[in-house]
């Protein structure tokens, strides 16, 4: 199901509902909740489309009836808090046009009995999250109702309720003088302020964190704050800040951590204490690391940390070190393990955050560059470009890919913030441009086609409306980069390839006079001076269209002035309203009626002046009167904001005043010394003078003598620089040469040793072969000398067979043995070890050799015998064959 046919259902069944508030009525509207909740729909309330609008309203009104039931309410609770956690827009619109805020705060204040509820809860987390960096008019009707509850609650046992309690409240006081003088006008503040002291021991960082936020809101300035962030005090502080901010229990336990210490910084005695804090650069490396997170809304809690202590004196520099001073240049090709510790290094986080995607909610490009404008700015102030010079190899490509125009199919909003980057960047190129080196480098990356590309698109966008005082956010963001983009050409001019043209060129174009009358007429004194400067080069240009920018400047005028006619009645208006608030502060009466029937009067007055328009409607009548009282509302609470901030300012002056007038007259009577004190050296100056000539011309000697001594030196401290690295390599080369030979002296050694048992086992070889050779000698003999009887020489002949593979294999023993000596020089008790086997072995075969030799003895006693036996027989035939001859004889 899809988002369109998902809202339609559920509009009908809130239609239903209100109609017939049956059990089956709202399990429907739950069902159709809950579909909702599984979808992606977070950018429907800031499409601008009538049907999500009329979603959203019908929800409210059912969850804030009192006849709805529990489970109902907390499932469109549930919805809210998805939507409020969405992104910062839907934020923004859930707080501003559909008055969420006071839709929970009716919720609670309806529940107040039993605060413990999981519906209130749920309430409660659900505005902590949607006031969180929102400013509530003090003016609002439930505000009031939704402190009390507030400060009877935080006294609690139970953690489930003081956690969103006392963040909201934190949320509530932060940035709101309004509040914060209600709190403290209350009768129970002091007992508020002993119980957040004692959340300060509570064993959970986020409960504390938030007492810290509230005690730093409502008493930073006072007495008692001056005694609960003293120097004591204020160096534990620092350590638990840093831990939540680093180690947090969560994201919006850090983001509460990172609020408080930038609040803490604004004062000028706690950013001292932070400024002489000694874990301070340990506690910046380890908030640096945050960087190294894919998570955006932690990273954009540690940018605004870091920017706003760019503010302290003293920290930019500390913070200028930490970044740039673990960045080394890439000399070779690194593997994996290179890659990795480049990824650690904080200026390289930050390149990445700037020039991460335009649609990122936390706007983490805008702040990141913020902060390198900051830190460079220092680099450029200290006059320590070489410090940076490797760090803008890597990011000058960076921020030149961001000035490229983006695809001309993109919404408004993301040209919108494209717009507002090529601002953050050309500031920071700016920031470059102030030092030669610097702007030489930047030189070498800009093209003028790149920034008459920029410029064109800037002037495409900004050339809207005839007043651009009435024109579009879009077009007042366009105008702001233009003016910066011209600002950087024209200090580029003279270093780039035909930008001087395309600077004088872009300066005649008639659409530059939106942007120039904007940032003339503008109250942004930065704007102001931009434009004159640029004006200040195009004014002398003859098709400059001057008369044309006189125009628009006096348009603009007229706009102003009609705006401030037109703030006539309303102030008027807002001088009733505040005594009617007065009547309303007096104690004899219900305040709120009073107030209502006061408002009741203005409407029916206004009711019957537009009796006599038939064609608007009552409804229409009714809704204009609200939005004009809502507005009327929120400018008294700025009036009454401005107002204390004035007297706050008016107390500053008066101190200021005594001080310049005691330094006034501290000033004169130091003159008045001055000036005796210049008679007397005018008198001595003469004497002085003459003096002065002699002095010169020794001192020209003595510049003479000194220059060749400084040459002299130069030479000496050349030749002493190469003594150094000699005598440094000659003791290298000397510790060297010693541990070889000690190496030489083991080596021989172990060669010695090894030498005599070669000549040992090369003996032991030789008797062996001796042996072989007289075995092998009397086998021939005997082959020769049996004949007969082969079968039995044979099978020992096979014996001896075996016996010559085994000597053979002896000798190709003996030859690996020859082959390994230089190794067995390193393993001399293996070496000993087969040393003996060897021994064992040539053992075994004098044993074999004795055997044979016995054997051997055997057949010659045998051969005897069959010798001894053959010759009998010869004897023996060769007699019968005589005795025959002699037979035949006869």
């Amino acid at each position: 199901m899809d988002v369109t046919t998902c809202l339609k259902s559920m509009l009908l069944a809130i239609r239903q509902y209100k109609n017939n508030g049956s059990t089956v009525n709202s399990l429907q509207l739950q069902k159709q909740i809950n579909d909702l909740t599984g979808l992606q729909c977070s950018r429907l309330l800031i499409s601008g489309q009538v049907l999500p609008s009329e979603c959203l309203s019908g929800l409210l009104e059912v969850a804030i009836d009192s006849k709805t039931s529990h489970a109902l309410t907390s499932t469109i609770v549930s919805l809210l808090a998805k939507l409020a956690a969405s992104d910062e827009e839907t934020r923004e619109a859930l707080h501003s046009s559909y008055d969420l805020t006071g839709a929970l705060a009716s919720i609670i204040h309806s529940n107040r009995s039993s605060p413990d509820e999981p519906l209130v809860v749920q309430c409660l987390q659900v505005l902590q999250r949607l006031t969180y960096s929102m400013r509530v008019s003090h003016c609002a009707s439930f505000l009031d109702d939704l402190l009390a509850f507030l400060m009877q609650n935080v006294k609690s046992r139970n953690d489930d309720i003081i956690k969103p309690c006392l963040g909201l409240m934190a949320n509530l006081c932060r940035h709101n003088l309004s509040v914060q003088a209600h709190i403290k006008s209350q009768s129970n503040v002091k007992a508020l302020y002993r119980c957040l002291i004692d959340f300060l021991a509570h064993n959970s960082l986020t409960v504390v964190i938030y007492a810290l936020s509230i005690l730093s809101s409502l008493t930073l300035n006072e007495e008692e704050g001056q005694k609960l962030f003293n120097a004591e005090n204020i160096h534990q502080t620092f350590p638990l800040i840093f831990n939540i901010t680093v180690n947090g229990d969560g994201s919006l336990t850090r983001n509460y951590a990172v609020d408080l210490l930038v609040d803490l910084v604004k004062n000028p005695k706690i950013a001292d204490y932070l400024a002489n804090y000694k874990l301070l650069p340990a506690c910046l490396t380890e908030v640096f690391g945050l960087l190294h997170s894919k998570d955006s809304e932690t990273a954009s809690k540690v940018l605004e940390l870091l920017v706003s202590l760019c503010s302290v004196p003293g920290l930019r520099k500390l913070l200028c070190e930490t970044v740039f001073r673990s960045f080394r240049p890439r000399r070779q090709p690194a593997g994996r393990k290179g890659g990795q510790s480049r990824a650690t290094e904080p200026c390289v986080a930050l390149l990445q955050w700037a020039t991460g995607p335009l649609h990122d909610p936390q706007r983490c490009c805008l702040q990141a560059l913020h902060l390198l404008t900051e830190l460079l700015q220092e680099v450029v102030d200290a006059g320590l470009p070489s410090t940076v010079h490797s760090y803008l190899e890597l990011l000058l490509p960076a921020l030149v890919g961001l000035l490229h125009a983006p695809d001309a199919t993109e919404e408004d909003q993301q040209l919108s913030r494209h717009c507002v980057r090529v601002g953050h960047v050309v500031e920071l190129l700016l920031v470059l441009c102030g030092e030669e080196h610097l702007k030489g480098l930047v030189s070498q990356q800009i093209t003028s086609t790149l920034c008459s590309t920029q410029v064109e698109l800037l002037l495409a966008h900004s050339h809207g409306s005839t007043c651009p005082l009435t024109s579009a956010p879009l077009s007042q963001v366009c105008s702001e980069a233009v003016l910066k983009m011209l600002e950087l050409m024209g200090q580029l001019k003279q270093h780039v390839l035909d930008m001087e043209t395309c600077f004088y060129r872009i300066l005649q174009d008639q659409r530059m006079v939106t942007p120039l009358s904007l940032a003339v007429t503008c109250q942004r004194r930065e704007l102001v001076q931009s434009a004159l400067r640029i004006l200040l080069e195009a004014a002398p240009l003859p098709d400059f269209p001057s008369v044309i920018l006189g125009e628009s400047i006096a348009a603009n005028n007229a706009y102003r002035e009609a705006q401030r006619e037109a703030e006539v009645p309303v102030k008027r208006m807002m001088q009733d309203t505040l005594s009617t608030a007065k009547l309303c502060s007096l104690p004899s009466g219900p305040p709120a009626r009073q107030s209502i029937d006061s408002l009741i009067e203005k409407l029916q007055s206004g009711l019957e002046l537009q009796e006599q328009m038939k064609d608007v409607h009552m409804s229409e009548v009714i809704d204009v009167y609200e939005q004009k009282i809502s507005a009327l509302a929120s400018k008294e609470s700025r009036l009454e904001d401005l107002l204390e901030a004035k007297a706050l300012a008016l107390a500053q002056a008066d101190r200021l005043l005594a001080q310049y007038r005691c330094q006034r007259a501290q000033a004169e009577a130091e003159a008045r010394k001055l000036a005796s004190l210049l008679q007397e050296s005018e008198r001595c100056k003469e004497v002085l003078q003459v003096e002065l000539g002699e002095q010169v011309l020794e001192v020209q000697r003595v510049k003479q003598d000194i220059h060749q001594l400084l040459e002299h030196n130069a030479r000496l401290q050349s030749v002493c620089e190469e003594h150094q690295g000699l005598k440094a390599s000659y003791n290298q080369l000397l510790n060297r040469y010693n541990e070889t030979e000690r190496l030489l002296k083991e080596v021989k050694a172990a060669h010695t040793a090894l030498t005599h048992q070669s000549e040992t086992m090369k003996k032991s070889y030789e008797a062996l072969r001796l042996q072989q050779e007289r075995t092998l000698a009397e086998g021939v003999e005997k082959d020769q000398l049996i004949d007969d009887q082969q079968a039995d020489l044979r099978q020992k002949e096979d014996a001896i067979a075996e016996l010559q593979r085994e000597l053979k294999g002896q000798q190709e023993q003996a030859s690996e043995m020859e082959e390994s000596i230089s190794i067995l020089r390193k393993e001399l008790n293996k070496t000993e070890q087969a040393r003996k086997d060897a021994s064992i072995k040539a053992s075994s075969l004098e044993l074999q050799k004795s055997q044979l030799e016995a054997k051997l003895q055997k057949k010659d006693e045998e051969l005897n015998k069959n010798m001894h036996m053959i010759a009998m027989i010869h004897s023996l035939s060769s007699n019968k064959i005589a005795t025959e001859t002699a037979n035949v004889s006869l």
